[in-house]
């Protein structure tokens, strides 16, 4: 008896130990969810709920043999969101997590949506810390890719035609 009771013991420990990190994982990804919403709402207050203030973003889009590159602060990414008038959807499939701590990395593919209408597709790197408040947006990278993209696992964007 007393064998049982120490083997399941050991079992609820180690369940609990995997279940753990599979919830981080979920916090992180939900916090980029979040952004993808806010940015959805043009709610500029949810967006900076979930951004660091310090913080910076990226775009990188090739054109031929020509490279952009451009970026700015989160508090600017927040003024442009309330401020833009055009609907605006982005959609995530198969996110890489990596967790080491307070420090969390989601690699993702992407497809964006512009009133409606397939604009591109792209990787999105973040990098995120875990605050007091949970966790939040450090900065991300992102590449903007108008041509040569896969079809989305997702599917058409609904209410498209």
């Amino acid at each position: 008896m007393l064998i049982r009771v120490a083997v399941i013991l050991v079992w609820v420990t180690c369940a609990a130990l995997r279940a753990q990190p599979q919830s981080e994982e979920k916090a992180v990804v939900a916090v980029v969810q979040r952004l993808f919403d806010a940015m959805a709402s043009r709610d500029s207050a949810a967006a900076q709920s979930v951004l660091m203030a310090e913080g910076r973003y990226f775009s990188v889009r090739e054109n031929g043999a020509q490279v952009a590159v451009g970026g700015a602060g989160h508090k600017e990414f927040a003024e442009r969101l309330a401020s833009g008038k055009e609907e605006m959807r982005e959609r995530m499939w198969n996110p890489k997590v990596l967790i080491h701590g307070r420090i969390a990395v989601v690699w993702t593919p992407y497809d964006f949506h512009r009133n409606r209408k397939f604009s591109h597709c792209g990787v999105d790197a973040f990098n995120l810390v875990k605050t007091s408040e949970g966790w939040k947006i450090a900065g991300f990278v992102y590449t903007v890719e108008p041509a040569g993209c896969p079809e989305s696992p997702l599917g058409a964007l609904p209410g498209t035609p």
